[in-house]
């Protein structure tokens, strides 16, 4: 089986980024407990993960005493957008509107989600018309 790319974090990295992202950094202990609540895993697959991430580049770590303490290296919000950029090409063939279309059928939005929705279709239309106006 293939190794994961290095940009693209798996389940178990995800579930660790969110804890830093929330916390801004975190001891193995710290992020063990806070990751722990949601899926059980043992503080040494905690401390091996974060490992890895460090190697990564997912995750940077300083020494303070003799603990570790650890940080994301990559935001959330680049982390989704190669994500999702990722997921347009190899699910979608990199058809934009089949990955939305899959979405909004597979799950119900909110009146507040499509709202948001419209706003940022109504943006992109706006941008693209200043582009073709150049």
């Amino acid at each position: 089986m293939a190794r994961p790319r290095l940009d693209r974090p798996t389940n178990a990295e995800l579930a660790i980024l969110r804890v830093l992202w929330q916390r801004g950094s975190g001891t193995v202990r710290e992020v063990h407990e806070a990751a722990a609540r949601d899926e059980k895993v043992g503080y040494t697959t905690t401390l091996k993960l974060l490992q890895i991430m460090v190697e990564k580049g997912l995750a940077g770590r300083t020494e303070e005493g003799r603990l570790h303490r650890y940080w994301p290296r990559v935001s959330e919000s680049d982390t989704q957008r190669r994500m999702v950029a990722d997921l347009v090409e190899r699910v979608f063939g990199g058809s934009t509107e089949g990955l939305v279309m899959k979405a909004l059928s597979s799950k119900r939005a909110t009146p507040d989600e499509l709202e948001r929705i419209r706003q940022l279709i109504d943006e992109a239309k706006s941008q693209q018309d200043g582009e073709e106006a150049r």
